[in-house]
């Protein structure tokens, strides 16, 4: 996983970037002097590296020139700059979020992204330096898990799911640390969701989302301690865009790319269960 450091430098390079975009025009907007779309111009996309990035440079290297698709991916290494990126018009595109995610942002952010197309499932999953299965962790222990709020709720489901917790009646997927009503004497620790890999010697136990699992050399199917079904599961991961350019052309072709066959192939056999197609409208 990469150091925080790194999320400054994203940050420097956005700002400059937008500076860039004000004197020179937003190389998200797709309108030609006509009006119409111009499909010449390269769809810029952010992304988080694992597995994001990696989805969209297979894209790239092996699909987008014969869809007559110009692709560029921009790597980002948290979960607002994306967003943010591509609500003031410095990317076009966006692929690192699901669902519950985005409302939430958009809620408390003022933003209009809008998804796309589901692509894939990065199953949360509880992982440990210390303990080798869910029966030894005991009272008196901490458990870490992601500080934002819906990937919080979505931790303390995995733990409630695994009996590890249980929560009010009516907890649902924004469940919060005051919703437990039982925590079987665990003790548990909020952090930013980039950081819990690097945790896992300080605390007992860590809830991580599946791409910074990935990132750091874990392998959900195989080293996680309990993880998510991928079936009804509602939190794919998805193409998204500010509201108003989900039909600009090339947004149009990525999407169709991205459900591909090939897309689907690619998954299964580069990440062996840690990651799962999940293709379809998204919702």
């Amino acid at each position: 996983m990469r150091k925080n450091t790194k999320i400054t430098a994203v940050a420097v390079v956005t700002a400059a970037l937008a500076v860039g975009l004000t004197a020179c025009g937003s190389s998200s907007d797709p309108k030609t002097a006509g009006g119409k779309a111009d499909e010449s111009k390269a769809l810029v996309v952010a992304a988080s590296p694992t597995p994001h990035a990696d989805i969209l440079k297979y894209v790239k290297d092996n699909l987008a020139a014969k869809a007559g698709l110009k692709l560029e991916v921009k790597e980002f290494t948290d979960y607002v700059l994306p967003n943010t990126a591509t609500e003031q018009g410095q990317v076009d595109a966006n692929f690192f979020q699901h669902k519950p995610y985005l409302v939430d942002f958009n809620k408390k952010n003022s933003t209009h992204i809008v998804p796309v197309v589901n692509v894939e499932l990065e199953p949360l999953g509880l992982y440990s330096h210390k303990v080798k299965a869910l029966k030894d962790l005991t009272s008196g222990q901490t458990v870490a898990v992601p500080n934002d709020t819906t990937n919080e709720g979505r931790a303390l489901q995995l733990l409630a799911t695994n009996g590890l917790i249980t929560l009010k009646d009516g907890a649902g997927s924004g469940a919060k640390l005051s919703d437990i009503k039982d925590s079987k004497g665990l003790k548990f620790k909020e952090l930013e969701a980039a950081t819990l890999p690097r945790a896992l010697n300080d605390v007992d136990a860590a809830v991580i989302n599946g791409n910074y699992a990935i990132e750091a050399d874990l392998k959900p199917a195989k080293d996680a301690l309990a993880l998510e079904k991928a079936e009804n599961n509602p939190y794919a991961n998805f193409l998204a865009v500010k509201q108003g350019n989900e039909n600009d052309p090339r947004v149009q072709k990525l999407a169709k790319l991205l459900n591909s066959d090939e897309v689907k192939k690619f998954i299964t056999d580069k990440y062996a269960g840690s990651v799962v197609p999940a293709f379809g409208a998204a919702k």
